[in-house]
């Protein structure tokens, strides 16, 4: 029977070869799955044994786990990014996020990855959140490629009620920020918003022309919080499952990302009862680092990165992320290229048949396709983290080496690791030991099977675990990123406890020249001051679009 494995080779070899071709009948469906503030110590492919994730682990390890992979650290901007292929610099979007009332959004000169793939001939839909304006209609996804739009609008919501509470606790900015298409959804309540986004997505997919090839972007709520009143929110009978976590929040925390994970899978077996999985790209990222420890009123962990959510340390930036598909010339291996959320757009447009030379070539995202594919070098040395003008914070990563500097803002302010008391009260090491086993059971691996994929070995289930040991009394003492930038080799030491700087000060000069180079070429960010004509109490309760573009030039 060994003829048969390098007879599979051959196939996917000629599968990938077709890829370039122009019938639509050969272009492969792309799934983009984009998670919510997830952490990096939150899922199994990352090594963690406390809250299971089978169906991302599935695949994960039969796909390419990226090691190397950057987002942005906060929603708009990864959104940005992603669509784009631009740094959110050169858009405007590089200061925090969009919310509330706020006149602004991506800049509608800009052409982002449906408008590329519906000139292919894809049908393109959009589930979840959209985070990059509303304040006029054609900022709307369904004005900018996307043939369909079930979510929201907002950065955040309500699981359940699917309400928005603007710019805090002001009762004139709560409002209903549930959509599909153009109109307001007000029959969604009660109904847990991942369960409502997959039914979509199931049914996007059983209703799917097979003629076309399909773009779906999976914008899952998951595992954001919810709204102050009540931040974290799951259904019953997943909490019912996650009960061997002591820490009530991290409990609710593990069964919001327990849903998404049946959401991953729901999809993915929808994709091969409709014969759509053998010819189909599947990403997952993140769009930033967990909101760690209460902040954001949400309970994920990145241990034993640095940082959070909203800050330019690894535990801010470094996406958790995979890409799976036969398509693939080489896979089951982790991926240590160096790779942006920027590189998706060129990437995917490459994969799907669109003579790349034709792209802006000022885009800063990078084709990767043949790197990934192959398991070749990576074209990429170089990545600006961002340029915030306005908290005066800024990073890149050049090889192995990074600078970062902070004179104020996310990136100053959390700037370490989570005390071991404060992980040991979220980590409950012990609490692995008194998991349902059937939890740790993926739904779906037996499909990769049946489209004719290799048997999964024991020697491929291999978790990328960062490993650094104890933090040294040194690392809280050594980086003062608001008086001086500090420099480190992430290579060798991820999670950013030895501060390089004064060891290599042409090295840090050479960066920060670089840093003002691309700061030159930048945007001055677009954000504004809240509208009161925007909030929902002029619009019967909902967030809708309430400017023409006649008004805001």
């Amino acid at each position: 029977m060994n003829w048969i494995f390098p007879l599979m080779s051959a196939i996917i070899v000629l599968r990938s070869s077709r890829l370039v071709t122009s019938s639509p009948l050969q272009r492969p469906n792309i799934v983009f799955i984009l998670a919510d503030d997830l952490g990096w110590n939150d899922v199994g492919f990352h090594g963690s044994d406390q809250i299971p994730t089978p169906n991302l682990d599935a695949l994960a390890y039969d796909g390419v786990i990226l090691s190397n992979y950057y987002v942005q650290p906060l929603c708009t901007p990864t959104r940005a990014a992603l669509m784009t292929g631009r740094y959110p610099i050169r858009v405007g979007l590089q200061h925090y996020v969009l919310y509330s009332a706020q006149p602004f959004g991506l800049l509608l000169n800009q052409t982002i990855m449906p408008q590329y793939l519906k000139t292919l001939g894809y049908d393109a839909h959009i589930v979840g959140k959209w985070h990059l304006g509303f304040f006029a209609r054609e900022y709307l996804p369904t004005h900018r490629g996307f043939d369909s739009h079930l979510g929201y609008y907002q950065g955040r919501g309500d699981y359940w009620d699917h309400t928005n509470p603007g710019d805090g606790y002001d009762q004139k900015a709560w409002g209903l920020d549930f959509h599909e298409n153009e109109d307001v959804v007000r029959t969604a309540f009660g109904q847990y918003s991942t369960e409502l986004f997959s039914q979509r997505a199931e049914e996007i997919i059983s209703r799917h022309d097979l003629s076309k090839p399909l773009y779906l972007y999976m914008a899952h709520q998951a595992v954001h919080s919810g709204n102050m009143v009540n931040p974290l929110q799951a259904p019953w009978k997943y909490v019912e499952k996650m009960s061997h976590i002591k820490d009530p929040s991290r409990r609710l925390y593990a069964a919001n990302l327990a849903v998404l994970d049946d959401s991953v899978g729901n999809l993915t077996k929808a994709l091969f009862n409709r014969g759509m999985l053998n010819n189909t790209i599947i990403i997952f990222s993140s769009d930033n680092g967990g909101a760690a420890n209460g902040f954001d009123m949400n309970d994920a962990n990145n241990w034993p990165l640095r940082g959070l959510k909203a800050t330019l340390w690894e535990g801010g930036v470094r996406g958790t992320g995979f890409i799976w598909s036969p398509l693939l010339e080489k896979s089951g291996y982790t991926s240590k290229h160096l790779l942006h959320v920027t590189d998706w757009l060129p990437t995917l447009l490459h994969a799907a048949g669109f003579d790349t030379s034709r792209l802006p070539k000022d885009l800063d995202g990078i084709n990767q396709w043949d790197a990934i594919s192959r398991n070749t070098d990576s074209k990429r040395t170089e990545i600006m983290l961002n340029i915030d003008p306005v908290e005066n914070s800024s990073a890149i990563r050049s090889d192995d080496m990074k600078l970062v500097s902070a004179k104020s803002g996310f990136t100053r302010q959390y700037d370490g690791w989570l005390p071991l008391d404060q992980t040991s009260k979220i980590f409950h090491k012990s609490d692995s030991n008194h998991v349902n086993p059937s939890l740790y059971q993926s739904g779906i691996h037996h499909l990769f099977e049946k489209i004719g994929r290799q048997s999964e070995r024991s020697d491929v289930r291999r978790p990328l675990v960062v490993s650094c040991g104890p933090v040294p009394p040194e690392a809280l003492t050594n980086c003062k990123p608001w008086l001086k930038p500090c420099l480190y080799n992430i290579t060798a030491d991820p999670c950013e406890f030895h501060n390089l700087a004064d060891s290599r000060k042409e090295l840090v000069q050479a960066l920060e020249e670089t840093l003002k180079r691309y700061e030159k070429a930048s945007m001055p960010p677009h954000n504004t001051t809240v509208d009161d004509a925007g909030l929902p109490y002029r619009h019967d309760g909902a967030w809708v679009p309430w400017r023409t573009l006649a008004d805001s030039v």
